[in-house]
């Protein structure tokens, strides 16, 4: 390991948002239909709430204690089959559930996967395996006990108020007391389960990058400060735990006041009821609907939403916030003047004892000028074309574009790097070409088609309007497709790795005098044909940490490396070291990097990516790391 952390710290809970109220208001009103039926068969489901305090009244004042045990009976059989009315009414609630959590559910996999694909959300698996799935079972949870508890309470009170009204002045006060202790529980209640959960991500992603640097943990000995820091996040993943625990000694306080409470004024008041006129049926009923009704429905209102309740809004709230990013470098406007690309004393390596790949490289580019980067395999090429891309940080010195560091914001808007096998998505074929340049009209387009050489593509695909299957496209078809794509791009510096190898000699340099006369353009070829070389204005030959800048003449009259790399092309502009895929014998530039492997897929520019792979897409090897729109 290169470096200690800083041990991880878990995020802070938040306060619930108004936003996310809103926004759950909304998924529900949507859903009113759903929301109807469930309330039917709910009130359905109640019929058995109120039967079972009324007609146990009912049996004893005008059957058992009347002298007409018959009549008893029957009011004990109207019981009874209230509660298979009301079980068939449950049973009913179950559909309408399923029609409000399922779409919740729907939803929130499409933003975890959205996030991931946008964002590279190192926690996806999680909230995919584990967070959406406690969503899902806590919405369920919580739709059920909360109607359960509403239509309970409704039956057991409207069976007080016909029994007697007067019961209602005995048994609400407490009821409402203990309400109020559990309602005030819930926010803290929320935040401990929230640090619950931020402490058990901490844990797992801190345990994922320990499984995988194993090795280096233990060549590097760091095997005590990786022990130290696992040990502290799973400390702080105990205490929060501890803290949630002592919180929930809060709502069982609450239980036993809003379900138990009732009972002991309801009994004390007992000689005074009867004195007054209430039957001895009438209290034995509200004796039975606090313990065989509201009871049992607060035990499960307080559990379903101290636990599922707290539990939604926790990890609702986490899956659906934006994840934290980090601070970018300021913002700057181009310096006028400045060189289109210039690196300064730039060294670069792969690993900490790795050999650089670059060491103490100077070189700078105007505006409007074409470069062709040439040089063995693996050499560092396309690790150089990274660089100026912003999407590789050097060791040491600088790499700038337009005068500003390549890794402020905004930097990467006057870049786009074209890797060797572009991506192509499912869609139509201007939707393709437009996706670094959504505005862009048909006019502009077709000219981009021209100047880039692909209009036998766009005739034999169809036109604009065609759809793309990106499975039927060949190598170069596809490249043709990003070279379109890019040379719309307003980024004036332009990167092409490897970007048109698949295509024929003529097809190559068509495409390379396209955008070198793009108005302001200057063009980065890192080449694999000696003709690049011979169409440049100047030529960077690499060869390890040593490398040399001229003309193509001058360059043969200097450089070894470089006259065996044109005498290999046989001087006809056949392929100096012809591409293939990496890994290859000789093939194009394997890269030997993490983050970076083969790169053979990506056009990259600014902004995050934004376009969703579908299943028929056609993905690059590997990528390049950092921030890009990928098309």
């Amino acid at each position: 390991m290169s470096a200690r952390r800083a041990p991880r710290r878990p995020a802070a809970p938040e306060s619930p948002s108004p936003a996310g109220f809103r926004q759950g208001l909304a998924f529900l009103a949507r859903r009113r239909r759903v929301l109807a039926g469930l309330a039917a068969w709910s009130a359905v489901e109640a019929v058995q709430t109120f039967a079972a305090g009324y007609a146990l009244a009912r049996a004893l004042d005008a059957g058992f204690l009347a002298g007409r045990p018959g009549t008893g009976l029957g009011w004990l059989a109207a019981a009874a089959l209230a509660v298979v009315v009301g079980a068939y009414g449950t049973g009913r609630t179950y559909r309408g559930v399923a029609a409000i959590v399922e779409p919740f559910r729907d939803a929130l996999v499409r933003r975890v996967v959205d996030r991931a694909l946008v964002d590279g959300d190192a926690a996806a698996v999680s909230r995919l395996t584990h967070q959406v799935e406690i969503a899902r079972d806590a919405l369920a949870g919580l739709v059920m006990v909360t109607r359960s508890f509403v239509f309970t309470a409704a039956g057991a009170l409207v069976g007080l108020v016909v029994l007697a009204p007067v019961l209602l002045a005995v048994v609400v006060p407490p009821l409402l007391l203990g309400l109020g202790l559990f309602l005030a529980t819930l926010r803290p209640l929320a935040r401990r389960q929230e640090a619950c959960l931020a402490a058990d991500e901490a844990v797992a992603q801190s345990l994922g990058e320990v499984c995988d640097g194993l090795r280096d943990i233990t060549a590097g000995g760091a095997e005590q400060g990786v022990r130290a820091e696992t040990g502290a996040l799973v400390d702080a993943g105990l205490r929060t735990s501890n803290a949630l625990a002592r919180w929930s000694v809060a709502r069982v306080v609450a239980l036993a006041v809003a379900g138990r409470l009732p009972v002991v004024p309801l009994l004390a008041a007992t000689p005074w009821l009867l004195d007054h006129g209430v039957s001895a049926g009438a209290i034995v009923g509200a004796l039975a609907y606090l313990t065989q009704s509201l009871l049992p429905a607060l035990q499960s209102l307080v559990h379903g939403l101290g636990t599922s309740g707290s539990r939604l809004v926790v990890v609702v709230r986490r899956l659906t916030a934006p994840p934290p990013r980090p601070a970018p470098a300021p913002a700057a406007d181009p310096v006028p003047g400045a060189p289109a690309v210039e690196l300064r004393g730039v060294t670069f390596g792969y690993g900490e004892h790795a050999d650089p790949v670059l060491q103490g490289l100077d070189l700078s580019l105007p505006v409007g000028s074409r470069l062709v980067v040439v040089g063995p395999s693996g050499v560092g090429k396309s690790t150089l074309a990274a660089l100026v891309a912003g999407l590789l940080r050097p060791w040491s010195g600088e790499v700038r574009v337009g005068g500003v560091d390549a890794a402020a914001e905004g930097a990467a808007a006057r870049r786009v790097l074209i890797p060797q096998e572009a991506y192509v998505h499912s869609g139509t074929l201007g939707e393709n070409l437009r996706y670094l340049r959504e505005d862009a009209g048909d006019d502009e387009v077709v000219a981009a088609v021209r100047a880039v050489g692909a209009e036998g593509l766009v005739a034999r695909l169809g036109g604009l309007a065609a759809a793309v299957a990106p499975g039927e496209l060949s190598a170069g078809e596809r490249q043709l497709v990003a070279l379109v794509r890019a040379y719309l791009s307003p980024a004036p510096v332009a990167l092409l790795d490897e970007a048109a190898c698949h295509l024929d000699p003529a097809a190559e340099a068509r495409a390379e005098r396209a955008f070198a006369a793009r108005p302001g353009g200057t063009v980065v070829v890192v080449a694999h044909r000696a003709d690049s070389a011979r169409r440049a204005d100047r030529v960077l030959v690499m060869d390890g940490p040593r490398t040399m800048v001229g003309t193509h003449r001058d360059l043969l009259t200097r450089s070894e490396l470089y006259r065996d790399l044109m005498g290999a092309a046989g001087g006809d502009g056949r392929d100096s070291h012809p591409a293939g895929h990496a890994g290859d014998a000789d093939g194009v530039d394997p890269v030997a990097g993490p983050g970076l492997a083969g790169d053979r897929g990506h056009v990259v520019a600014h902004g995050p990516v934004r376009q969703v792979q579908v299943p028929g897409d056609l993905a690059d090897g590997g990528a390049l790391g950092g921030e890009g729109q990928h098309a």
